[in-house]
């Protein structure tokens, strides 16, 4: 497969050009799809190519319009359903968790409801409390619900064309930070399937699980790490539902030691599901120090100041790192590196 680097933004816009041009069922829809914006450039041009029955706006109507691609699905189509933000998933509730997850299970296997759910999460220019959420933990406590999370260019579009020719749902999970990220994606189709995660940096002291965009901190985090001589193995599940258990409790079987970095809440979330499993595979085989990092307990703050002492970032993981290594409280907190700061988010969404 020739390769060439690609941002995020293109390689899930590519995926889903070169399936709809594969397959004519795939169709794609959502609020803005067809704006000259095409929701950050990654529905960028399919509708001239493919024309409005394939590709359209639609009204701001989250239930009834995943109502509508669970009508499709069942009459043989497979719509890529695109949500400008997470939050408002949320409208859509009962569709995705009452009849998409169970339809495939209530008729015995008989049918199936291919439907991809694209949506974003992230912090951003003071986005605040109904706009910066990471609520897919909603999600993977649904049986019948895959999710993915990809991090880089190459997983975006691999698990975006693994989600279209899924036969049963799947939410995908895109950080807005992550969106002008670059790095090699092959030109030809493939899929990086559900259920394996990948070691993206290894290392010996201590397992750092980084979700999404926390991927990016707990490199960052390494690089602190390093300067203190601790070995940080760094780990991106990629595939959120299915988990790959087996990969992580394999890194930390053999660092003894676990931090697992969220892009929400840690309460119920998918820090504490990581950190549940890992305890669970490996309690009595050695000694375990873990660790949840995410959001604060409260809603997320509108002002920069305030959202740097919200979210988890390289600074603060290094630091929990660090403490689960020296086995207590030591109140170090690395200087930032040069360069680390964030990239600027680009209105209007």
């Amino acid at each position: 497969m020739s390769e060439r680097d690609q941002s995020y933004v293109e390689a899930l816009r590519e995926a889903a050009l070169q399936e709809m041009e594969r397959d004519p069922s795939v169709v794609c829809f959502g609020l803005d799809v067809d704006d000259p914006k095409a929701i950050q450039g990654t529905t960028r041009g399919l509708a001239l190519r493919f024309g409005p029955e394939r590709v359209f706006g639609t009204p701001l109507a989250e239930d009834a319009m995943t109502g509508v691609a669970i009508g499709m699905a069942l009459a043989g189509l497979r719509p890529i359903h695109v949500h400008i933000r997470m939050d408002f998933l949320l409208l859509a509730m009962n569709q995705l968790v009452n009849i998409a997850a169970k339809t495939h299970y209530m008729y015995g296997g008989h049918v199936h409801l291919p439907i991809v759910v694209r949506s974003m999460i992230g912090k951003s220019w003071g986005q605040g409390a109904q706009h910066s959420q990471g609520l897919y933990a909603f999600f993977m406590h649904v049986p019948g619900l895959k999710v993915a999370a990809p991090t880089n260019p190459h997983d975006a579009k691999g698990c975006l064309v693994a989600a279209i020719r899924d036969d049963n749902p799947v939410m995908m999970v895109e950080h807005r930070l992550l969106y002008p990220h670059a790095g090699p994606v092959p030109e030809a189709l493939y899929e990086v399937r559900p259920g394996r995660a990948r070691v993206v940096a290894p290392g010996s002291d201590v397992t750092l699980v980084g979700i999404s965009h926390m991927l990016v901190e707990c490199l960052q985090a390494r690089a602190h790490l390093a300067e203190k001589g601790v070995s940080a193995e760094v780990i991106d599940p990629i595939w959120l539902t299915p988990l790959d258990t087996d990969t992580i409790a394999a890194s930390v079987a053999k660092t003894g030691r676990l931090v697992a970095v969220d892009n929400g809440w840690t309460t119920c979330g998918a820090s504490a599901e990581i950190v549940a499993r890992v305890v669970e595979r490996l309690q009595g085989t050695r000694e375990l120090r873990v660790h949840r990092m995410g959001f604060a307990p409260t809603t997320c703050p509108p002002t920069p100041g305030l959202e740097k002492l919200y979210y988890a970032d390289a600074r603060t993981i290094a630091a929990a790192a660090n403490d689960l290594v020296e086995g207590r409280s030591t109140g170090w907190l690395p200087a930032e590196l040069p360069g680390s700061g964030e990239i600027a988010f680009r209105r209007p969404f």
